[in-house]
């Protein structure tokens, strides 16, 4: 492989957590104002904007999909990840948050053995085993109460991992694009539903807010994609553990929060 994709793909990633810094720090300002289920609707509403226009330009003839309900169920899981991720986001401190979203490798390696029928070699079990054991001293069960944030996180994670092996599946049938646009069209009313008759519509100040939370959603998921695609995952998949030193400085200067050393060991 040569220097330049590599580069490429360094830069890609690096957008990539930029784009979950963003988010994070959006997501927890718009708590101010907004609860999940409103948060999730106008992030669904902005990134609908934002691909529609992608899709304006490279053709919409690729929207077709031969598998609706796999597309129905993967969001349904991935909207219980969003719900999950912004609970937390708004209730425990950012870095415990990304900690704990790092279990989504564990849970998607089992759930490709379970659902894709993929064989498990024994580094993928020891990261396994290894993965459920960081969590545990996250969480520290029976030496501190468990914080039903921590807990709502966790079960995100659970949910980012279906969502991410039903990702992997569709690709073999449908592109990018169509991915996303199947994601806000079918997260948009799910957001809705709870939220009618109570939708707070928010303030001038929440806007860029808004806009920042709903086109980060969308960068991160696109830059990440880019990245794969430049570089071996023995090249990308490292940088991404740069999120959790790099949340952890944000959690500290914009909202005080210092790193609990067990949330780093784990």
């Amino acid at each position: 492989m040569t220097s330049h994709p590599v580069r490429m793909a360094v830069i890609w990633m690096s957008g990539a957590l930029l784009s979950f810094m963003g988010m994070a720090v959006s997501a927890r300002e718009l708590t101010a104002e907004l609860d999940t289920f409103e948060i999730l609707f106008y992030r669904s509403v902005v990134g609908l904007i934002i691909i529609s226009f992608l899709l304006s330009r490279s053709g919409w003839a690729q929207v077709r999909t031969s598998k609706p309900l796999l597309h129905l169920v993967r969001n349904v899981a991935h909207f219980v990840g969003q719900y999950g991720w912004i609970y937390g986001i708004a209730a425990i401190s950012l870095a415990e948050v990304f900690a704990i979203e790092f279990t989504v490798p564990v849970w998607s390696t089992i759930l490709a053995v379970l659902v894709l029928g993929e064989r498990i070699s024994r580094a993928k079990l020891l990261a396994v085993v290894l993965g459920v054991a960081g969590t545990l001293v996250i969480l520290r069960p029976g030496f501190k109460t468990v914080d039903p944030a921590a807990l709502a996180v966790l079960v995100a994670a659970i949910g980012y991992a279906v969502s991410h092996v039903l990702t992997k599946r569709l690709t073999r049938f449908d592109t990018p694009l169509a991915i996303l646009f199947f994601m806000t069209v079918i997260q948009l009313p799910l957001a809705l539903a709870p939220t009618i008759g109570s939708l707070t519509v928010p303030g001038i100040a929440m806007l860029p807010w808004l806009v920042l939370v709903g086109s980060t959603a969308m960068s991160a998921h696109y830059c990440m994609a880019r990245a794969f695609g430049l570089a071996d995952a023995t090249v990308v998949v490292p940088l991404d553990f740069l999120r959790l030193p790099m949340i952890s400085v944000v959690g500290y200067l914009f909202y005080n929060e210092l790193l609990d050393p067990f949330v780093f060991a784990g």
